[in-house]
């Protein structure tokens, strides 16, 4: 004979309050334990050990979803995949994958922390923490750093290279370490994007062909003969 399902309607799963286990078919329940605490339980059973798994609070999941959520685990058991040990491995992988994310706004406070950790020139330590708040983070600052590409180091580079140019060399350098710092701690893998040779030499001209050079002013001609004395 065959199992009876969709015994359930929206409106009765509202309406009752009466404690116990309400079926709706195919190992669903709907389980009250007070007027206001209801739930949903799946019930199956695999490799002759019977299990019951909560599939959440009727306030959160409707009817329809669970038994969207039903389904689901019932294929699972259909290739005798236990729904609840397939649910725990899932929340184990988000919770490491979630473990070695970061942000390069994270990742530069961490590495520069560690880096100025004990120095004695605080000005200094000051000076790494200003470049790149002020020109890397607008464009890095939220992004994970498993996800910063050449692309988008160039993109903080590009308007202060010419302009800029000391800036500019300080900045990628900067940031370089911390990706490093990065890649180093398992934040992301691959080569680091902020890398000169054979990296951004191809997008960006060597800084040394856009530095101006600034020279001293010539001697007047009348102050020649003392200056030579005094040199001599």
């Amino acid at each position: 004979m065959a199992q009876t399902v969709n015994q359930l309607t929206a409106t009765k799963v509202k309406r009752l309050k009466a404690p116990g286990m309400y079926p709706d078919g195919a190992g669903l329940y709907l389980q009250v334990t007070g007027e206001n605490a209801k739930s949903w339980l799946l019930r199956y059973s695999l490799r002759g050990k019977a299990r019951e798994m909560g599939l959440g609070s009727f306030r959160k999941v409707s009817l329809a979803e669970a038994r969207r959520k039903a389904a689901d685990c019932h294929k699972l058991l259909e290739g005798h995949i236990d729904p609840i040990e397939h649910r725990n491995a899932a929340r184990t992988a988000a919770a490491l994958a979630s473990a070695k994310t970061v942000t390069f706004k994270e990742a530069a406070a961490r590495y520069i922390a560690m880096r100025t950790k004990g120095l004695k020139n605080t000005k200094h330590a000051a000076q790494w923490g200003t470049t790149i708040a002020t020109y890397a983070e607008p464009v890095l600052g939220k992004l994970q750093v498993r996800d910063i590409t050449v692309g988008l180091v160039h993109r903080v580079l590009e308007p202060i290279w010419t302009t800029k140019p000391e800036t500019a060399g300080r900045v990628r350098g900067r940031v370089e370490k911390i990706l490093g710092w990065a890649k180093v701690n398992n934040y992301r893998e691959g080569e680091n994007p902020a890398r000169w040779r054979d990296n951004l030499d191809q997008l960006l001209p060597k800084l040394s062909e856009v530095r101006k050079v600034k020279h001293h002013p010539a001697l007047p001609y009348v102050e020649v003969p003392a200056f030579m004395q005094k040199l001599r």
